[in-house]
């Protein structure tokens, strides 16, 4: 806490300027608050103090009314009515003194975004409004062109080059998140255009699908036209460190990519049991869901590095291309959290796999703690890298080298059923033999979903069939296409020693 209050007072000493705005707001929020996000989003972004007045006297929140102040901010920057397109933003309660303080940081985005329907930018320590100023907009539009590669417009590629069923998936999910979410009420077109990935160049004039829009949903052909050196590389290197002993590399959408690098840890890593007050949580999902998301969301991909996620006895190490705004290790406490693709982010967060700006890191760090016995370590530079310290639950390397082969001295049981419980420990025991015996030769899910009498298809495949392949029992027989129609499912070595131990 003594750092927070040292960064804070360091803040108030520099005093208002390009990036950092004092406003008073003792009870409630000044209108002009929302006018400051804006010009600060639209420049390079920057720290708001409420709680400081413009001469930089501290004089404080009304603790009784924080609250309410906070309600209000999060409604506001939410409602394209106030702000658009909106921002995700957090206000943090912090203290200086006796005093109570409220910090809002605002990260320099990749749109323009309006406040009220007018453009505003900054201005030493004003907020200057540019809507009437032809040129200053025009610079303003061609500045995030040139700093965000994800809004570069491709306008010969039309809707029909992206994939139609993943559009239809991510309406689906995000309508299950919110069942109020807009996107239910959008054609393609529409959704394309609310989430910022149709757009029109404002130096040549041309709409199209944008760099993000490709890199989300578009067809594999597409994307590596695009992107020819997108790929995320994933390593399992315990037994043969001269090459590997398993490996999948992922040269396709963001949204089947993300289902990728879960598959493959879920696979390779152990799931240990942890209740968080009365609730049970993977902390196994919990941390790779951030780092899963994060190497996708906060990649540099007009670099040809290409991403890693490389599974080591003992630890992960993942490696990202990266444009940096600091370098060496990351400070929980003091690190400022810096969006590389708002766009690809918001669409990730629309869809449950990603959280507000900032907090991913906080769960990778506290989550990592537990998981690991150790902080995770994470280091900005050119290539971002991260190194998390994993359990190995008794993994050997005649286990590692055979992938789940195990032999019959007792050890068989004690790995297997440790590993299952990770993913099924609510499912039915005998409805898991029922649906492992149906896949001793390959089956269509529906196939397995008659065979074993569950009604409901996506309970069936979100809570039952999903647990298995996570868990390792199960594989696709089309691994690189999880939605092709001819996909079935097969028993897996280690799914053959289950049944073999029942």
């Amino acid at each position: 806490m003594a750092k927070i209050d040292k960064f804070i007072g360091s803040l108030i000493k520099q005093g208002e300027g390009l990036t950092i705005e004092f406003k008073e707001c003792r009870n409630s929020l000044n209108r002009d608050v929302y006018q400051t996000v804006c010009a600060f989003a639209n420049r390079h972004g920057g720290h708001i103090l409420l709680g400081v007045n413009d001469s930089g006297k501290v004089t404080g929140v009304e603790p009784t009314a924080i609250e309410q102040i906070k309600k209000d901010f999060t409604t506001a920057i939410n409602n394209p009515q106030k702000i658009d397109p909106p921002c995700y933003l957090s206000i943090d309660e912090v203290s200086h003194g006796k005093n109570k303080l409220l910090h809002i940081y605002v990260p320099e985005s990749s749109q323009v975004h309006r406040c009220n329907g007018r453009i505003l930018d900054r201005n030493e320590d004003g907020d200057l409004d540019i809507t009437s100023h032809t040129r200053l907009v025009a610079a303003l539009y061609q500045r995030k062109q040139t700093v965000y590669c994800e809004n570069r417009v491709f306008p010969f590629a039309s809707i029909d080059d992206l994939r139609h069923d993943l559009i239809d998936k991510c309406r689906q999910i995000a309508s299950v998140r919110r069942q109020d979410h807009p996107w239910v009420r959008l054609d393609n077109l529409d959704l394309l255009k609310s989430a910022q990935l149709y757009q029109t160049d404002p130096v040549s004039g041309k709409s199209g699908i944008t760099l993000a829009g490709i890199l989300l949903l578009g067809k594999d052909s597409l994307l590596l036209s695009a992107v020819p050196y997108h790929r995320t590389d994933l390593i399992l290197r315990k037994v043969n460190l001269d090459r590997y002993d398993d490996r999948d590399l992922v040269e396709t959408n963001l949204i089947e990519s993300y289902e990728r690098i879960m598959a493959f840890v879920a696979k390779h890593l152990p799931d240990p049991f942890f209740l968080e007050g009365d609730t049970r949580i993977s902390l196994r999902d919990a941390i790779f869901r951030e780092i899963a998301s994060n190497i996708l969301i906060h990649r540099e991909y007009t670099n040809a590095f290409p991403a890693k996620v490389i599974i080591e006895r003992g630890q992960v190490r993942t490696e990202n291309s990266n444009k940096p705004h600091g370098f060496g290790a990351l400070n929980l406490l003091t690190f400022t959290p810096f969006p590389k693709n708002p766009v690809i982010a918001r669409f990730f967060r629309e869809i449950g796999r990603a959280d507000e700006l900032g907090s991913g890191v906080r769960n990778l760090m506290k989550y990592g703690r537990i998981y690991g016995g150790t902080d995770p370590e994470l280091i900005e530079g050119d290539v971002f890298k991260t190194t998390l310290k994993v359990p190995e639950f008794g993994f050997s390397e005649e286990t590692a080298s055979s992938n789940f082969s195990l032999n019959k001295s007792g050890q068989v049981n004690g790995q297997v059923n440790g590993q299952v419980n990770g993913q099924v420990a609510a499912v039915d025991e005998k409805w898991v033999l029922m649906a492992l015996k149906a896949c001793i030769e390959p089956q269509k899910s529906s196939e397995i979903q008659k065979i074993v009498g569950i009604k409901h298809r996506e309970t069936f495949q979100r809570k039952y069939l999903d647990s298995l392949l996570a868990d390792g029992l199960l594989e696709h027989t089309v691994p690189d296409k999880p939605q092709s129609r001819l996909q079935k499912y097969r028993l897996t070595a280690k799914g053959r020693e289950y049944l073999k131990n029942k």
